[in-house]
């Protein structure tokens, strides 16, 4: 009988422009590059309907990951880096919805407001950079409030190779030495 390896979670959060995505999939790369097994799962993307389900207090987001993860584990995954603005401050529900023995860690990529603004001044084409700057800057505060437990990693003038490689380094799940990238 073999037994369940459980789920090991890098929750990586953020503000809007910070980096979440790109560090995502640069660790997903280096993972790869590794022949280790794993999934990224972009959490901003579960829930993303109007009118918008969270606000009628049903959590489509976490029945999404649940369903989501199920499958993954049927496959045999056992590791997931999933990304999602406030992810680190709500890692106990997200586990929760993984289901099963969940060891998480959570990283917080800051920015200053500058790198912030010009990152997402390149990637916006339409005509809500204004509002998207002002959510970017009220979720940073509040992401401020993240406990210690919580991995802060600045990303302002690195290359995402070096923020990723620290993650997984800090996260336990590669070491960086010669061999590593």
């Amino acid at each position: 009988m073999q037994t369940d390896p459980g789920t090991d979670v890098i929750f990586i959060g953020g503000r809007s422009g910070v980096g979440k995505s790109s560090v995502a999939f640069e660790i997903s790369r280096i993972l790869a590059g590794a022949g280790i097994r794993h999934a990224v799962i972009e959490g901003d993307n579960l829930d993303q309907a109007h009118p918008q389900p969270w606000r009628d207090g049903i959590d489509l987001a976490g029945r999404n990951l649940a369903a989501m993860w199920a499958n993954y584990r049927e496959l045999g995954y056992s590791r997931l880096i999933f990304t999602n603005t406030v992810s680190v401050l709500e890692m106990a529900p997200l586990s929760a919805a993984l289901g099963g023995e969940v060891r998480g860690f959570g990283v917080l990529l800051t920015s200053s407001d500058e790198t912030a603004a010009e990152r997402l001044g390149r990637r916006e084409a339409g005509s809500a950079l204004a509002d998207h700057l002002d959510r970017s800057r009220a979720a940073a505060e509040r992401l401020d409030t993240a406990g210690p437990e919580v991995a802060r990693v600045a990303t302002d003038g690195r290359p995402v190779v070096r923020i990723a490689a620290e993650i997984l380094e800090r996260a336990g799940w590669w070491t960086v030495g010669p061999a590593a990238p």
